[in-house]
């Protein structure tokens, strides 16, 4: 397996010359990595990216290349080199399951390790949890705008290079697509490949007649027409329908279907549906494509077009949009204690929530909704018949709480540097992400405008919070509170 431990920005190892040469290169230190804003004006993100973590992890070494490359840089000592060549992920790793709804600003993973390798692992975690969660989450709205119509991902040619295309497939399947087109990927990672035409073949043939009679020929057992190459209505269909007539039913084939992949999709497909079922052909089933997104998705549906599959690629593999996923320290071992840690900022959504933390989420027990999320510091103990959520910064805004389940969204993925997590199938993480969206207030999920989801701080976190903006905000100097982390 290739050596990915370089992938961490140039900084990331001149800051672990520092911790090293300081004498820090054994202190124990605390990072979240939280993202700060839902893509997509979007309520809600699906985590994504775990999976390839655990492999960087488990692989995190430097070898005689990676040394020997160092070293030709000039811009490290060879104690620290010799150091680097020992050094192997020895901390704890806790982190919510590929699949999850997450939220802003809740630690969707947290890193314990010695303060060189949590720094060297930074770039590492953010590139992973942001391409996978962006995927995972832009599949799921189109999924879920898509209702029971199963959705192809396409999108491998629009992936930012072959691994991006390879990683955005798995994501989308985790998402509720119901396959890809990517060979590689369906080999690789277990997933159904699907697929159909494109309009070189059609162009290629001396007709339009012709290149449908030699794919019927060739692939006479899923026989789906490419049928806007031309003109839909008055060529694509009545050639897709002459071969059915002339090739595939006296030959005993079933005529699958036709796709659309241009043009006004929500009036050809009502109108191709006529065409077919007149043809004699009711189980023929159209598949719409053309770069559609979760609301031209939406907008079809309401319009009444008639949709058995889609095909989406641009809007999965390479949406316009990030996760702007951030990974900042929130405390330091002292004696024992973790000594919490804060960014202040003038921008008060990048003051960060200090100290070593845990993340619970409340479900009704009737409904099996969830209720909203709080943060908490690592030895709170969370009420189990009433609990008030309070807003982080507005804190006139209350919503109590009673009758209800609570989970702790972290699981320990590793353990002293062991791998102490079981990575679910591909197929497993489908059924739980949709279970996991099942949860959510459809006002939470709602595309255009949605409620936001409840994430907020104890009481506790809270005052440690304002404490902490108090003595650094205007450069105090003091005593730094210390909280006991929890064994």
């Amino acid at each position: 397996m290739e050596n990915k431990t370089l992938m961490t920005d140039f900084y990331e190892l001149t800051m672990a010359q520092t911790y090293f040469n300081e004498g820090k290169k054994d202190e124990q230190v605390y990072f979240d990595l939280f993202f700060r804003k839902n893509p997509f004006e979007g309520g809600y993100t699906v985590s994504g990216g775990l999976d390839e973590t655990i492999k960087y992890i488990k692989n995190f070494k430097f070898g005689e290349e990676e040394i020997e490359y160092l070293r030709s840089l000039g811009k490290f000592s060879d104690e620290f080199l010799n150091y680097l060549s020992n050094l192997k992920f020895e901390g704890d790793i806790y982190a919510v399951p590929d699949g999850t709804m997450v939220f802003p600003n809740e630690p969707v993973l947290t890193v314990k390790a010695d303060v060189v390798t949590a720094q060297l692992i930074e770039t590492a975690l953010l590139t992973n949890f942001n391409h996978g969660s962006l995927v995972t989450t832009a599949a799921k709205r189109i999924t879920s705008e898509a209702k029971n119509i199963p959705v192809m991902e396409f999108g491998a040619r629009r992936a930012r290079g072959i691994d991006s295309a390879i990683e955005a497939s798995k994501c989308a399947f985790i998402g509720g697509c119901s396959g890809t087109s990517n060979t590689y990927a369906g080999m690789k990672h277990k997933i159904p490949v699907l697929g159909t035409m494109a309009h070189s073949l059609v162009t290629e043939a001396d007709s339009e007649y012709d290149a449908f009679l030699g794919y019927a020929k060739s692939n006479p057992e899923n026989c789906i027409f490419l049928v806007d190459t031309y003109d839909t209505l008055r060529s694509g269909i009545p050639n897709a329908i002459r071969v059915a007539d002339e090739y595939l039913k006296p030959n005993g084939y079933k005529f699958k279907g036709i796709r659309i992949d241009s043009g006004d999709l929500a009036y050809l497909s009502k109108e191709a549906r006529k065409m077919l079922d007149e043809a004699g052909y009711q189980d023929a089933t159209i598949c719409l494509s053309n770069g559609l997104s979760e609301h031209t998705i939406r907008d079809l549906l309401n319009q009444g077009a008639v949709i058995d599959s889609i095909g989406a690629g641009d809007n999965i593999a390479a949406p316009k949009e990030r996760v702007g996923g951030v990974y900042k320290l929130v405390a330091v071992e002292k004696d024992g204690e973790a000594e919490p840690r804060i960014k202040v900022s003038n921008d008060s959504v990048k003051t960060i929530n200090p100290g070593y933390k845990k993340v619970y989420r409340f479900y009704d027990k009737e409904t099996g909704y969830a209720l909203g999320d709080v943060i908490a510091l690592s030895d709170e103990r969370i009420a189990i018949d009433k609990f008030t959520l309070v807003h982080p910064t507005e804190t006139w805004k209350k919503t109590e709480l009673e009758n209800y389940n609570v989970r702790e969204l972290q699981v320990p993925v590793f353990k002293n540097g062991e791998l102490v997590y079981e990575d679910p199938t591909l197929k497993e993480k489908q059924v739980y992400c949709q279970e996991e969206f099942e949860t959510l207030y459809p006002e939470v999920t709602r595309i255009r405008m949605p409620h936001e989801y409840y994430v907020d701080l104890t009481d506790k976190l809270r005052e440690l919070k304002n404490e902490l903006i108090a003595l650094h905000g205007g450069n105090a100097v003091g005593e730094r509170p210390t909280v006991k982390v929890k064994k």
